[in-house]
């Protein structure tokens, strides 16, 4: 029997003789194939890279290594990574304030109390600029939060002359009031989200290592910090937080980890401070700011592997008691006290080493 061959009579279709591949099983020569039919093309073989694509604006979610062709801006543009962390400045908050706390991520941050005088204004970062959102309930300063923009967490405080047990709930655009702590605090450090909260130490009087779990209702007991103290850092989630610097009688380094049950002690800070700002998780934290001993405040920035810090690129402005939100590599710091009794407006974006950034083509 000879070879067989596959007849196409069946695939061209009418009115107009138009081939219809659905059903070819087989290659098709690129010969056969006029670069001017080549239209309307959606995606191409990975095995092939990324094509440079013509597009009016930046795509939302590229890839590393991906490219393209801006015809608004008209350059060439590509994904590719940072070499080194960096503080760039941001947009001023409307408020200058400073002991204040925050939540969220750095393209869509919440910040919210401090002093002075003391206040309930709460703002909304889009990662350009501050906008104002709904005021809390409760006025106050030195108090801690949690979650994220839409669904944030507001908890303790102090509101002259009286220590807070007020928690409040944000959802995008107001506040509502939610379970009390169970110990009245200022100082204190959290973590975690609006229904899976975690509160530790601070100040009632005196410094107090108490830890507290919200779960979008009401607060119970946790285990206790090994080392009672106030204006630590924090980071993480309910069962797997980080605490870290923060006063005793003096300012202290050290760091202890939370597995939803008790606390254990992890590495040291390189630099001793309290009133300092967190984020991240428990195995990828950073912190920045704070007041050292004797000092106003500081530029010290570290980062944390779940097993000790390291020294990254410092704060452009020394300032303590400010907010801060977001990941290791991607963190916002906002308002803060550097020398003015009034506060600060100002507003840092940190940026990790082997981050994504957009890069344009230039000539040499």
């Amino acid at each position: 029997m000879g070879t067989r061959t596959r007849g196409f009579a069946n695939n061209i279709s009418s009115p107009g003789g138009v081939f219809d591949a659905t059903d070819l099983n087989g290659v098709v020569p690129a010969t056969n194939i006029a670069n001017s039919s080549l239209t309307n093309v959606t995606e191409v073989s990975p095995s092939l890279g990324y094509a440079v694509s013509s597009v009016a604006s930046d795509p939302p979610a590229p890839g590393t290594g991906q490219m393209w062709y801006n015809t608004t801006s008209n350059v060439l543009k590509f994904l590719g990574t940072t070499t080194s962390s960096a503080w760039a400045s941001g947009g001023n908050m409307a408020t200058a304030r400073f002991a204040l706390a925050g939540a969220g991520t750095q393209t869509a941050g919440l910040g919210f109390g401090g002093t002075p005088p003391v206040t309930g204004a709460t703002e909304e970062y889009d990662g350009t600029s501050w906008t104002g959102g709904g005021t809390m309930g409760t006025a106050r300063r030195i108090l801690a939060g949690a979650g994220t923009q839409t669904s944030g967490l507001a908890f303790g405080g102090f509101t002259p002359p009286t220590n807070s047990t007020a928690t409040e709930e944000y959802d995008g655009t107001s506040w509502t009031s939610g379970g009390s702590l169970a110990t009245a605090r200022r100082g204190l450090g959290g973590a975690g989200t609006q229904t899976s909260g975690l509160a530790f130490g601070g100040f009632t009087p005196p410094v107090t290592a108490a830890t507290e779990e919200y779960d979008g209702t009401s607060w119970t007991s946790g285990g206790n910090l090994g080392t009672g103290r106030y204006y630590p850092g924090g980071a993480g989630t309910q069962t797997s937080a980080l605490g870290f610097g923060g006063y005793t009688t003096v300012n202290v380094a050290d760091t202890e980890e939370y597995d939803g049950t008790s606390w254990t002690s992890g590495g040291n800070l390189a630099t001793v401070r309290r009133e300092l700002a967190g984020c991240g998780t428990q195995t990828s934290a950073l912190a920045f700011g704070g007041t050292p001993p004797s000092v106003n405040g500081t530029t010290a920035t570290e980062a944390y592997n779940g097993t000790s810090w390291t020294v990254e690129t410092s704060m452009p402005t020394a300032k303590t008691q400010l907010g801060g939100v977001g990941t290791q590599t991607s963190a916002l710091a906002f308002g803060g006290f550097i020398t003015s009794p009034s506060g600060s407006t100002s507003t840092e974006e940190f940026t990790g080493a082997g981050s994504p950034v957009t890069r344009t083509v230039t000539g040499s």
